[in-house]
């Protein structure tokens, strides 16, 4: 365990302990088990969309299917950054994480999540130009642009990153080492840091602020244009096709900014809310956004029923 028996600036933290959610001894199993279910299915759902866009040949032609693809990876990923901690919560295991680890879930949870505020964008503007710009679409959105801008969007969350990882643990910790929280976020970090934090929460704010308002001010606009020019077709149907397409974006984009927002934009917040709202966008929101591509999303069940249509007649050939 780390040296955290007085608060002296000689005493160097080395570990951390989260103490993770709230819960009742005598729901500690059932909470075990719900989130180790949660995080399975997680892992099993983004795989599914994995597997079904790589083996089907209609969706590896469209970008906005490359896009679906890197986002259930960034899914698993994020889900196995967060998740296990949460489940081994319950258990008798210990709650320590050494420094490093701390430092090194808050990078790619930062990392990962700031790239999926840039992919969301990426989805939206891709939605605008096969919507508002069908003839030229071919030509703006190329597989070699769009794998321009997806690389670009893994740079610019890992730069993201880097920054939050850096001002935080450039502060002194000498203890207490006990983090109030689930996982090793700024909020619940910077209160054990010894040394003024002003500066960091108003960064936090700031750079947090910019990359995610700058992205949702981009999917509005998107999305504006794209009302507007489905508004402009004719038939009933043609709008109905035009709106399904955006329904399962719209949906996941809800739900993963609405409590980003209410976490990272209220400074120096202390709401006993917060561990309810961030287990909303680390656990359940990688888990839905497969359900929900796959349910609402007409052309990934088509590819679903190819693939299995695929396989019975090749089972029937043998």
């Amino acid at each position: 365990m780390g040296e955290t028996t007085n608060t002296s600036l000689d005493t160097v933290v080395t570990d951390f302990i989260l103490l993770g959610l709230p819960h009742p001894p005598s729901l500690r199993t059932l909470l075990f088990l719900v989130f180790f279910i949660i995080y399975v299915l997680t892992q099993l759902g983004n795989l599914l969309i994995l597997l079904t866009v790589w083996a089907d040949p209609k969706l590896q032609a469209r970008p906005m299917y490359i896009l679906l693809a890197v986002l259930s990876f960034l899914d698993m990923w994020l889900s196995s950054v967060i998740v296990p901690r949460v489940f081994l919560n319950f258990t008798p295991a210990s709650k320590a994480i050494p420094f490093g680890g701390c430092v090194a879930q808050l990078y790619f949870f930062h990392f990962l999540g700031s790239t999926q505020c840039f992919l969301y964008t990426l989805m939206a503007y891709d939605r605008y130009l096969a919507i508002c710009q069908p003839l030229r679409y071919p030509v703006l959105m190329n597989g070699r642009l769009c794998t321009g801008l997806v690389a670009g969007a893994w740079v610019a969350g890992s730069i993201h990153g880097s920054i939050q990882a850096t001002l935080t643990f450039r502060l002194p910790y000498c203890g207490p080492n006990q983090v109030d929280y689930f996982f090793c976020d700024i909020p619940a970090v910077l209160r054990l840091a010894c040394a003024d934090t002003i500066i960091n929460e108003l960064v936090t704010f700031v750079d947090i602020g910019v990359v995610a308002a700058s992205c949702f001010m981009l999917i509005l606009l998107s999305y504006a244009n794209i009302v507007h020019a489905i508004l402009k077709i004719r038939t009933a149907d043609g709008r109905h096709r035009a709106f399904s397409t955006c329904g399962s974006h719209l949906t996941v984009v809800t739900v993963y900014y609405v409590p980003c927002i209410f976490i990272y934009l209220r400074a120096g917040s202390k709401s006993p809310l917060d561990g309810a709202v961030a287990v909303f966008y680390t656990v359940v929101t990688p888990f839905l956004n497969p359900l929900i591509y796959t349910l609402r999303n007409q052309e990934v069940k088509s590819a679903l029923r190819r693939i299995r249509a695929g396989r019975g007649a090749a089972s029937e050939n043998k």
